[in-house]
């Protein structure tokens, strides 16, 4: 069984005109969901996560100033990409509520993975820090809570957004139990991601691509270097940071994935899940701008999702 989870309320974090990070990302992916081939979804509305949750990962102090600042009106700018809406403090926890929840489900229930499609994105929220489009670290902090509640030994994120996930690196930098491998086009936003960045442990695993690489690059990338790291750390719970945002029709870099490329990661990441974790996987919606190929990605992504 896969599990849906979103909320209506994840529509309610505004941004600016123009801003590629919008209500209307969610708004496709409802439309997407809506259609026959989804039926057998398991919908769950994201529930809130909590202050507890929330601070597996960012410090009370930031979880504080982030829902104090949130204005009535206006928009507040914590930088030049991202902002605050009346109703940015509940979107996103909902996203670090829906993580947790699928959490619980694939531990408790028949679950055997899950789909949070929930905005904002998180993999820039760093313990102490609102960047690129990002307030709280959804996969980091779910990683987080399964050790906290479940007592899972090891926890892997894998991002395949296009940007690197500079928050969710430096939130596992000394954690020896979680890992975090990503591939991304360097140089881009937000300038992390070299190949030195190791990890305390050797935990963190790197596999920037540059300018103009497409799927011979990005299968490679998986085959030579992460796929062989996930199987050495044989992780108890996958979580996928799931960017579609390196599709080749994407306005905010220079990747060239197509849907293919989505089915087949998908595919490979469910088979080491399968064989390490007893098939538990949650992935979570991080960038992804162009609408249409955001909705075709997603689309096969949750397909394969369902397909075990």
């Amino acid at each position: 069984m896969t599990i849906l989870f979103t909320h209506q309320s994840c529509l309610l974090h505004e941004v600016a005109a123009g801003h590629p990070e919008n209500p209307s990302r969610l708004k496709v992916l409802e439309a997407l969901f809506a259609n026959d081939t989804f039926k057998e979804l398991e919908r769950r509305d994201a529930p809130l996560g909590t202050v507890d949750q929330i601070a597996l990962m960012h410090s009370e102090q930031y979880i504080e100033k982030i829902v104090k600042a949130v204005p009535d009106n206006e928009l507040l700018y914590l930088d030049a990409d991202t902002s605050l809406s009346h109703g940015s403090s509940e979107a996103a926890m909902r996203g670090c509520g829906s993580v947790c929840a699928a959490i619980d489900a694939l531990m408790t229930e028949n679950a055997k993975n899950a789909f949070c499609a929930v905005r904002p994105p998180g993999h820039h929220a760093e313990t102490e820090k609102a960047m690129g489009f990002c307030l709280f670290n959804n996969a980091a902090i779910g990683a987080a809570y399964a050790r906290e509640k479940f007592k899972v030994d090891r926890v892997a994120v894998v991002d395949f957004d296009v940007h690197h996930g500079n928050g969710t690196q430096e939130m596992f930098w000394s954690q020896p139990n979680l890992l975090y491998a990503s591939t991304h086009q360097m140089p881009l936003f937000p300038g992390t991601g070299a190949v030195s960045e190791v990890g305390e442990h050797n935990n963190v695993i790197n596999a920037p691509l540059s300018a103009g690489s497409g799927s011979s690059e990005f299968r490679t990338a998986f085959n030579e270097i992460i796929f062989p790291s996930l199987r050495k750390f044989s992780p108890d719970l996958l979580i996928i940071s799931a960017g579609f945002d390196a599709h080749a029709d994407d306005p905010l870099a220079n990747l060239n994935l197509y849907e293919d490329d989505f089915s087949w990661i998908t595919l490979e990441l469910l088979a080491i899940a399968e064989k390490y974790s007893d098939g538990r996987l949650v992935s979570v919606l991080e960038g992804g701008y162009n609408l249409e190929a955001l909705s075709s990605s997603v689309s096969v992504h949750v397909r394969e999702l369902m397909s075990v």
